[in-house]
């Protein structure tokens, strides 16, 4: 268990606090920190508080880092952007994806999960704002990606994720109310769908007001971010 004042102390706190003021069981609330740039020692150092869920975006790094990570018991999310030539060591490697917005990439994760392996985890990531430096499929196209997951056994596809807007005045309550007002839809005629993939270290307790079960804190977690090495 996590000592005193520590910076995820802290945060469950804040977690606790969050489902306390929106009515909700904390245990509905999933913690995954973000640790893209960090080395496994601070990963470790993390898993030996309890923390189990870490969130990558950059594929190489992450498999560098899981064999000495190897024997905690961790669960690994691919946050990241996902092209096809990343998709067979993601299905190889990883617990969940929140970043599937195509059906290729989820054909190719399908085809490339382990038979050895349970189904992999999946959220569709949903493009709020239409915005062009951002992945993810617009709302309008969300069902019919849905719909087609019956063809891939080897995925189990839990919900939405989004990455909103930074400069939303309102802390992004309104795009995480889009993202639950869409599941929620979807649930109409896929009543397992649980999964709210959103809010980050600033916007996080907006984020749980909102319906999230997934959120995604890096520097919360660990402090300011180091530049990314090049290569």
């Amino acid at each position: 268990m996590p000592d005193a004042d520590t910076p995820l102390t802290s945060i469950r706190a804040r977690i606790h606090a969050a489902c306390t003021a929106a009515d909700r069981d904390p245990d509905t609330v999933t913690l995954v920190a973000v640790s893209k740039t960090r080395g496994a020692d601070e990963i470790a150092a993390l898993a030996d508080q309890g923390q189990r869920h870490f969130g990558e975006n950059y594929l190489q790094e992450a498999l560098d880092k899981m064999p000495a990570l190897a024997g905690r018991g961790l669960i690994w999310h691919f946050i990241g952007p996902l092209q096809s030539n990343k998709t067979r060591e993601v299905a190889e490697h990883f617990h969940w994806v929140h970043s599937v917005d195509r059906a290729k990439i989820a054909r190719r994760l399908n085809d490339q999960r382990p038979a050895d392996l349970p189904p992999l985890e999946v959220c569709l990531q949903v493009n709020l704002d239409n915005e062009d430096s951002k992945s993810g499929l617009p709302l309008a196209e969300v069902p019919a990606l849905a719909a087609r997951f019956g063809e891939w056994p080897r995925l189990r596809l839990r919900g939405l994720m989004a990455i909103p807007r930074a400069d939303a005045q309102d802390h992004n309550r309104a795009a995480f109310r889009q993202l639950a007002m869409t599941l929620s839809q979807l649930r109409n005629t896929m009543p397992a769908l649980d999964t709210l993939s959103m809010g980050m270290s600033a916007d996080y307790p907006v984020a749980i007001e909102e319906g999230a079960t997934l959120i995604r804190l890096g520097t919360a977690l660990f402090g300011p971010r180091p530049p990314k090495q090049d290569g």
